[in-house]
């Protein structure tokens, strides 16, 4: 194989997705987005676009279909970026592995475990974790999840690749939430608890950090980003792996009830005047 996967699928449209295949797109492969129609699938290049607008020719080595099993046969590479449910990601990762017969096989997952994934792989061992951080655009890090039954060759050529996409990687072994999500979750989920008990707003508790801590952005403010309800199905997922120290803040399934979901709808810790605002 080449320093760089000459041909990337990546299975899902959405924000990650779309951040992904065009960071694979800007580092010189041939991306094809698999979405579940065509309204979706036209929504794909405009997402990329704003993603990566000073780039016209990652877009032209870009397309999509709604149809999985155009996945070219000499594809090096196929992440899948659907939900963050592990059926789901499971199905997905079945129906790509037996269209991608060669290709190294990723999911974006940012909690659920490489090895219950695994098992819907037929051959495990070009299977791992590839996951990216939004915007992936402006993110300097890929965290490499290693299964149980990962090859070495498997992780060596992940972090070959890392290099040409420019992007600093990490090998975490597998765990539920892996080294990021376990430490940025449980984080963000005791931020929630102090908006909840009254300790400071939003705004104070990440200023703290960012200017207490020197993090680049507060923990409420990156749910809003992430989404409030991506943090909720991830906190569940971990609270049921690894105990009540990731059980859901009563505020977080408040918020989520109300389609308070942060950027995407305008309204979560902070009001966002659209897609690309900063908040008010």
């Amino acid at each position: 194989m080449t320093n760089h996967p000459r041909h990337v699928t990546i299975i899902g449209g959405g924000t990650m997705g779309c951040g992904i295949a065009g960071l694979m797109a800007a580092t010189g492969s041939t991306v094809t987005v698999v979405e579940v129609d065509q309204a979706a699938a036209g929504r794909v290049a405009e997402r990329v676009r704003r993603e990566w607008p000073d780039d016209p020719a990652a877009l032209a080595r870009l397309e999509t279909t709604t149809n999985l099993s155009r996945t070219p046969p000499e594809a090096d590479l196929v992440i899948e970026a659907v939900a963050e449910d592990a059926k789901l990601k499971a199905d997905v990762l079945a129906a790509a592995g037996r269209v991608a017969h060669h290709a190294i096989l990723a999911t974006n997952t940012s909690s659920i475990a490489i090895g219950r994934l695994a098992q819907a792989v037929h051959d495990p061992d070009r299977f791992l974790g590839l996951h990216f951080f939004n915007p992936v655009a402006k993110s300097a890090l890929v965290e490499i999840v290693a299964g149980e039954r990962t090859a070495p060759r498997t992780v060596e050529l992940a972090k070959s690749w890392s290099e040409t996409w420019q992007r600093h990687s990490i090998v975490v072994r597998d765990s539920p939430g892996f080294a990021t999500s376990r430490l940025g979750v449980l984080l963000g989920l005791e931020a929630i608890r102090m908006v909840e008990e009254g300790v400071a707003e939003p705004h104070d508790i990440d200023t703290a950090m960012v200017l207490g801590y020197r993090h680049p952005i507060g923990p409420l403010r990156l749910t809003d980003l992430v989404g409030l309800d991506v943090r909720l199905a991830i906190a569940e997922y971990l609270s049921g792996e690894l105990g009540d120290r990731f059980a859901p803040p009563r505020l977080l399934r408040e918020k989520v009830a109300a389609g308070l979901m942060g950027r995407k709808t305008g309204q979560g810790f902070y009001t966002w005047t659209s897609r690309a605002a900063e908040e008010r």
